[in-house]
């Protein structure tokens, strides 16, 4: 197939301000391109694409970054910028559609969902988030009751956020495990990684990292600088050691030195891709029973879970996941989550909708 890949339009490709889909992007690529797709990404201005991707061709445009869905209200109006980058992506994809046999979305934004009736190739969506507002849910509740077959989800949580005409597509995710190596040897630190957001609940981690009187790791893009600063502020000095957003080569080698990794959302993740890549450097996670890592996390087998939001039941989980086997980690990830079966489910997802 001749595939057109639609980046988000939070920002380029390799900054982190993409989030977990940066990750799923380069993943779903990089197995399509080894499975004999022609594949083209179009994606913001001073993207780069990994190594693995060298086969795909990259497109940019310019434009304004669009406002990130999860940061507006409920009840927000749908709003883009003058100039948007949004709406340069989707008319340079309309311009283009012809040569291509189907379109994959992977950007959480109102306005690809509005058009998936309205082009002559098809145009399906990988769906990134769980709800987070009331203009979102009502686009994804129009298209699935139309065009169902042209949506798919990570995982049963995520997909059941929203009002479904019939049972989801789930895809689950992927990862390039050579990229991840196998680490038996921890330190006597913690890790968090994800962007550093209120959404993500790092004040939990740091307040039971403090408890324990382990430093906490954290990797990810500084979204809100204030927010970072007032967890940073909560706990004991040196508590929190802050890594940055760095390349994942980096994020793995540095992750897989922690004991295990905490995992702390305050809303309903759509996947997890951090617990995953901690798993495949034998990193047991202790995560909120929430979301997609709700399902990710097998209590005893790769980590623990706690009630949501509660910091106690949070540190007894903690205790259970230093427990576990790291090899049993690695094992549960190559079994579920390798990029050439992640690759495989989509392929025939787009396969049956472009027939």
């Amino acid at each position: 197939m001749r595939i057109l890949v639609v980046s988000t339009p939070v920002g380029p490709l390799g900054s982190g301000q993409g989030g977990g889909v940066e990750l799923t992007l380069a993943a779903l690529v990089a197995g399509l391109v080894r499975r004999g797709h022609g594949i083209t990404v179009l994606a913001a201005a001073g993207s780069v694409l990994p190594d693995s991707c060298g086969a795909a061709a990259l497109w940019t445009c310019s434009g304004a970054p669009q406002p990130s869905c999860q940061h507006q209200g409920r009840g927000a109006s749908i709003t883009m910028p003058a100039d948007g980058l949004l709406a340069q992506l989707w008319q340079r994809a309309m311009q283009e559609q012809a040569s291509f046999d189907v379109i994959l979305n992977l950007a959480y934004d109102w306005l690809p969902l509005w058009l998936t009736p309205h082009t002559q190739t098809p145009l399906v969506h990988l769906v990134s988030m769980g709800s987070v507002g009331e203009a979102m849910d009502g686009v994804v509740a129009q298209i699935s009751s139309s065009h169902h077959r042209h949506l798919a989800f990570h995982t049963a949580s995520q997909a059941a956020d929203f009002q479904l005409s019939a049972p989801p597509q789930l895809v689950g995710n992927g990862f390039d495990l050579q990229r991840y190596s196998f680490s038996a040897q921890p330190r006597q630190q913690l890790g968090w990684a994800g962007r550093i957001a209120p959404e993500k609940g790092l004040e939990d981690a740091a307040a039971v990292a403090a408890q324990l009187g382990l430093p906490l790791h954290v990797w990810g893009y500084r979204e809100d600088s204030a927010y970072a600063e007032a967890v940073d502020a909560s706990v004991p000095e040196g508590t929190l050691i802050w890594r940055g957003f760095v390349p994942t080569d980096q994020l793995q080698a540095e992750l897989g030195l922690c004991l295990a990794l905490l995992n702390t959302p305050k809303w309903n993740e759509a996947f997890g891709n951090v617990v995953v890549e901690a798993m495949a450097c034998g990193v047991p996670v202790a995560a909120y029973a929430r979301g997609g890592p709700g399902e990710l996390v097998q209590e005893g087998l790769n980590g623990a879970l706690a009630r949501p939001d509660d910091r106690s039941d949070l540190a007894a989980a903690l205790q259970r996941a230093m427990a576990v086997p790291r090899t049993s980690c690695r094992q549960w990830v190559e079994q579920h989550c390798s990029q050439d079966a992640f690759a495989g489910r989509i392929e025939a997802w787009l396969q049956g909708v472009a027939r």
